[in-house]
Order: structure tokens, then sequence, then C-alpha cells
């Protein structure tokens, strides 16, 4: 008698095929759509999922060849199938919008103009960039020391026939290498003048004493004012140094002195923010201040 040979299984094939229900999947009468699926929770007991899902009719612009994609008939096992995604096989979920940017990118650092002449530099032989002021790596135009160490490029080289003339004799006042103004130096024929205006200095020029303004005039204030007459060149408004609030006057000065003539003409007794303004001469102080 010939023994019965038993198979032996997988341990897959031990695996029961749970007895469920089909999904139902229907619309009801107000047009949401109403899923009902069983599955096995956590705790080994079967319970029923039922999912309601309401449509609502969103447009959106989207490019040119997503709408057209859209109107492609299905092709393979879905032939003949009704437009949209199947249910069965296909689960509707949220856009996820992939947002690329270029700092992800590992990116290597561009080779600057001076790297590349470095590189055909040593590749020809010609030996390495040395800086003529600082005898750095780089080039003597690029050199950060070129405002402080000027002149010394050309220490270095032989001297010329002028180097033997005697050197011009120095001002008795520049000793030590103390800075010496160009007035006061050897062959100078007069003082030099004031940069600020030509003729004088700035305390030359003629200004008006204004007076009986409020504490909240401004120098923008009286520039604007007085400007309409001609150049201001300067504004100063008296204020406390404690606290900053105006005093009440300043003084506006022109750089000729028909204009500061027609400017007091006009504005002396004017009204201003609520005052009434008082613009005169500024007489220089007894002691020379």
């Amino acid at each position: 008698m010939a023994a019965a040979t038993i198979s032996k299984t997988s341990w897959a094939d031990d695996v029961d095929e749970l007895d469920q229900p089909k999904i139902e999947d229907y619309v009801d009468e107000n047009g949401i759509r109403i899923t009902i699926e069983y599955a096995i929770n956590d705790e080994g007991k079967k319970v029923k999922i039922t999912r309601k899902i309401k449509r609502t009719l969103q447009k959106s612009v989207v490019e040119h060849t997503v709408a057209e994609r859209k109107k492609w008939a299905k092709f393979g096992k879905e032939r003949g199938n009704k437009e949209g995604p199947d249910r069965a096989t296909t689960t509707v979920g949220e856009n996820v919008t992939l947002k690329i940017s270029a700092g992800n990118k590992s990116s290597e650092p561009e080779v600057t103009p001076e790297q590349n002449i470095k590189t055909e530099l040593a590749k020809a032989g010609a030996g390495k960039v040395v800086c003529r002021l600082c005898k750095g790596d780089h080039f003597t135009a690029k050199c950060p020391y070129k405002d402080s160490l000027a002149g010394l490029e050309t220490a270095d080289l032989p001297p010329t026939d002028d180097a033997a003339d005697p050197p011009a004799p120095a001002a008795s006042g520049a000793t030590g290498g103390k800075y010496v103004p160009p007035s006061m130096r050897g062959g100078a024929s007069r003082p030099g003048e004031s940069m600020g205006r030509p003729g004088g200095s700035r305390e030359d020029l003629p200004t008006l004493r204004v007076t009986n303004i409020s504490e909240d005039t401004q120098e923008s204030d009286l520039r604007e004012l007085f400007g309409t007459f001609g150049r201001v060149a300067r504004v100063y408004v008296g204020r406390d140094r404690e606290t900053g609030i105006g005093k009440g006057f300043a003084f506006v000065s022109f750089d000729e002195r028909a204009i500061a003539q027609r400017a007091m003409e006009k504005l002396n007794g004017k009204g201003y923010d609520n005052l009434i303004l008082s613009v005169q001469w500024s007489q220089p102080r007894p002691d020379g201040r």
C-alpha cells in the first residue's frame, strides 16, 4: 500500500482569507458619494469604514499640455472605461506641488578670470604671480595694501642720474617727518587761501539773524524759506544742549550780499508758523567770536 504523501504548504498559504463583502460605492440623492469598506483594526476586530465625499467644482488654470493630457483616451487594461480615475484601482489625494530651488544643488564656485590667468601661467612655466608691493600671491593692481604701500614698487630700481642731484632743502619747520602745509614750504609765494569761498573764509559770508521763530523750526524749513531768493550757503538753528529744543533764533548765510539784502527786505515782519519773523543783519560779538 502506497503511503499517502502530504505536501507541505508555504506559510503564506496558511493565511486565511477574510470573508469580507465587496466595497460599496454609490451616490445618494444629494450628490454625495458614499464608500463603505470593511477592515480589521489593530485589536483584531472587524470594523466598518464609511467615507462620504462631496464633490465641488473648482476651476483652475493649468498648462496647455496638462489640459490636453486629460482628454486622451484610456489605453491598455483601462481601454473603454469611462473618463476619470477608477476608484477600484486609483486613490485620489491632494495635489502635491514640487518646488525645486537652486539652493539645494551642490554648485561648485565659479572660477574667476584671475585664477584662469594664474593657471595658464603655471602651465606655461612662467612662474608664480607675485605682487610688487607686498610680495603676495596676487596681481599688483589688486593689492589690498596699494594705498598704504604706494611708491614702494620702484624702491628696488637702480638709481638714475637725477638721483645724484642733492635734494632740495626742507622747510625750517619740517623736522622729524612732520607734515608741512604748502603755504609754509620752501618756495611758497603766499599763504594759502580758504577752500570754502574764493577770496575769504566762511566767516565773511553775509549772514542774517532770524529771531522769533518757533522751537519746532528745522534747518530744512529755513533753507526752503530763504532758498527762494538765492543759494543759501548754510543755516544754523540755536538749540538747547540738553533738550535739543530750539531757542527761537537762527542764522542764515548767503553767497552774495545782494541776495541776503533782498531776503531781509521781503521776510522781515512776515508771518511764519503763527509768528512774526524778525530778520536783521548778524552783528559780530564784542569779543570777536
